[in-house]
């Protein structure tokens, strides 16, 4: 074991359950389930991470009462019907030596609950509207809300039967039991509200009935936010006293810790924080929990390094780290700080795009740094080619990195070329926006695995036909990347936009008074146009749809609206740049086709689209020279794609090329 992680590979005993270690894989959606069930990908992806040295296992939320059901793939356990499929998931995890614990959890009022694809019904405490979803709740009656204990009860019977090692029940992040903690979701006047030891009486009668039906030696626990951060959610004063409560009567083995809520729009960017939060925020609220119960005290919060999980178990402040998205981006982050392999750490950078982004998308868990998570079945591990080729990666963006590392790992002989003086494509420049320093972290991960495989690396180096025939490969993988399109301004001659490119680099400097014309809906437009503010510049954002950061995930999206509120930036909804003529900016109103003048303009920004450098591929055609484009080579899209196909379609190019070549 690493001397640098004493606390973080030692053991914790939690009644008669023994944790390998200290690093925890915290209840998330993956969007796996099929049929509101574990399914063989599910499997894969949580038994990867148990193989790769995660101590504990929390499986994501699982509705145990059927007024929490909706069409989304969630896991349910309604009935004993479920309990051979979680079964196949507990003797997945703990035949590699983690255990598992089985999540309960009701959303309450915070859903748009869907069924058969119209809005269905959603209970809550009490009829309060529900900010964040437009929803105002019909009021659970009285009988119903013990019938809502008594089946999560039911649900933990069933997870215990299945094998699982220990209970996790939510009143975290502004779900049903914190609805019933929260004088403001609970105004009740029966045994359920009116008091505080009444509004407790919901969480407190279900684990007791967990406890009953699972009997002495199962863990039984309590996820909650140990402050909600907004106005009308739970402090950290209210969270303190239930988490004392709830130990004076042994209800709990554990509390785990985390921040924020569901339920407030601007409170929501906590339920998964993104690289601007510092990392491991979260500990000190949890310290002072921990301070006051006598049970263990997890957390979790941008957990996203193993050094990070030692430095707040050194301190006292937890008794456990929860670091999921660590292990989502690298399954055997436990099992390489343990061996003190820690260059090979491939870091979660907070992106959120992979993870919750695609949770909010409808689709499947992934990572913007690993194609394979969620896909564990469809990409494992590598294996080495029997016949190896000689490969010429051409460019050194994401999509060129992950290339040559995936190509060398399979055994071929590889040059990577790249026409710049440094590696990293266009993250390079993403991680100059404001807020986003971390985003290089992608382009350190990538560098770090390519300089431990032998790939021969050529900076200064562009790629033309003439390069190809000197290298001589049998293959070519073309990354060369992307350049601006443009954007047909009408009168741009006289007034010169200028892109965002352009102004991030340097190469280009604004006027007093900037409009930013953002075409993406994405990082680029907002980050420009807070980048200019801060440097004294008076900026408008028009965007091209609805709203800025349109095509950002959601808790991101919100958070930098009120960041662009909170500068003073306006925002101008629906305008797509038409042209420019002295001062004045003229825009089509995207919808109506209506013209819409702004005037007083002294620099146009363009946040535009991107087209793929075809240069090499058409020298290529013809060429009888296999070769296959990668990222936004083949069409501009974002360093999640580029790196998903510089992995797969390196793959599978170079396996059908291999296997071709064996046959001649």
């Amino acid at each position: 074991m690493s001397a640098s992680f004493t606390h973080v590979f030692s053991p914790l005993r939690l009644r008669g359950c023994d944790i390998r270690n200290r690093i925890l894989s915290t209840g998330h959606q993956t969007y796996l389930a099929k049929g509101n069930m574990p399914t063989e990908d599910f499997i894969a992806y949580h038994e990867a991470r148990a193989r790769g040295g995660v101590g504990l296992i929390v499986n994501e939320a699982a509705r145990f009462h059927v007024s929490s059901v909706g069409e989304a793939p969630d896991l349910t356990i309604l009935t004993d019907d479920a309990i051979p499929h979680y079964a196949r998931l507990a003797e997945a995890v703990q035949r590699h030596g983690a255990k598992i614990f089985g999540q309960l959890s009701h959303s309450g009022r915070v859903t748009r609950r869907m069924t058969n694809g119209m809005r269905g019904v959603v209970y809550a405490p009490s009829p309060v509207p529900e900010n964040r979803f437009q929803v105002i709740p019909r009021e659970m009656p009285t009988e119903m809300v013990a019938e809502v204990v008594g089946a999560c009860a039911e649900g933990a019977r069933r997870y215990a039967e299945a094998g699982y090692d220990g209970i996790e029940l939510m009143a975290s992040h502004g779900l049903l039991f914190a609805q019933f903690l929260n004088s403001t979701s609970n105004r009740r006047d029966d045994i359920y509200g009116g008091t505080p030891e009444n509004r407790l009486r919901a969480l407190s009668d279900a684990l007791r009935g967990v406890r009953k039906s699972v009997g002495p030696d199962l863990v039984v626990g309590l996820r909650i936010s140990a402050d909600e951060d907004d106005e009308g959610g739970m402090g950290k004063d209210l969270v303190l006293s239930i988490c004392r409560s709830l130990c004076a009567e042994g209800l709990v083995d554990y509390i785990n810790t985390t921040f924020g809520t569901m339920a407030a729009i601007g409170a929501s960017i906590h339920v998964v924080p993104p690289m601007e939060v510092a990392p491991g925020y979260v500990a000190p609220y949890a310290a002072a929990i921990r301070a006051a119960v006598p049970v263990p005290v997890f957390v979790a919060g941008r957990i996203n390094q193993p050094q990070m999980a030692e430095s707040i178990l050194a301190a006292g402040q937890a008794d456990m780290c929860g670091m999921t998205r660590a292990l989502i981006a690298d399954p055997d982050m436990p099992n390489k700080a343990r061996e003190g392999r820690l260059d090979e750490i491939r870091a979660c950078i907070g992106c959120n795009q992979g993870c919750i982004g695609h949770f909010h998308a409808g689709s499947s868990i992934s990572c913007i740094q690993n194609p394979s998570t969620g896909r564990e079945l469809r990409l494992p591990p590598v294996e080495p080619t029997t016949r190896p080729l000689r490969v010429l990666v051409a460019g050194g963006g994401p999509a060129g990195l992950m290339a040559a590392v995936t190509a060398s790992e399979m055994g071929h002989q590889v040059v990577l070329a790249e026409a710049g003086a440094q590696l990293g494509g266009q993250a390079l420049l993403a991680q100059l926006l404001p807020d986003r320093a971390e985003f290089g972290g992608l382009v350190t991960n990538l560098t770090q695995r390519l300089s431990q495989k032998q790939v021969e690396v050529r900076l200064n180096s562009p790629v033309t036909a003439a390069t190809v025939a000197q290298i001589a490969p049998d293959a070519v993988l073309v990354a060369t990347g992307s350049t601006p399109v443009d954007m047909e301004v009408v009168g741009a001659e006289a007034k010169n936009p200028v892109d965002a490119q352009d102004i991030l680099t340097g190469k280009a400097t604004a006027g007093a008074r900037v409009i930013v014309a953002d075409w993406r809906g994405d990082w680029i437009g907002i980050g420009i146009a807070i980048l200019l503010q801060r440097r004294g510049h008076d900026v408008r954002l028009a965007v091209n749809g609805i709203g800025a950061g349109m095509n950002l995930q959601q808790y991101l999206r919100d958070h930098w609206a009120g960041k662009l509120h909170a500068a003073g930036i306006q925002v101008v909804p629906y305008a797509r740049i038409y042209g420019v003529d002295g001062d004045a900016a003229y825009f089509l109103h995207a919808a109506s086709g209506e013209p819409m003048v702004l005037s007083h303009v002294d620099t146009i920004v363009l946040a535009s689209g991107r087209a793929p450098r075809a240069t090499l591929e058409n020298e290529l055609r013809g060429s009888g020279l296999p070769f296959t484009t990668l990222g936004d080579a083949t069409i501009a899209r974002s360093a999640e794609e580029a790196i998903y196909d510089g992995h797969s379609i390196t793959r599978e190019f170079l396996s059908a090329l291999a296997a071709e070549k064996a046959m001649t």
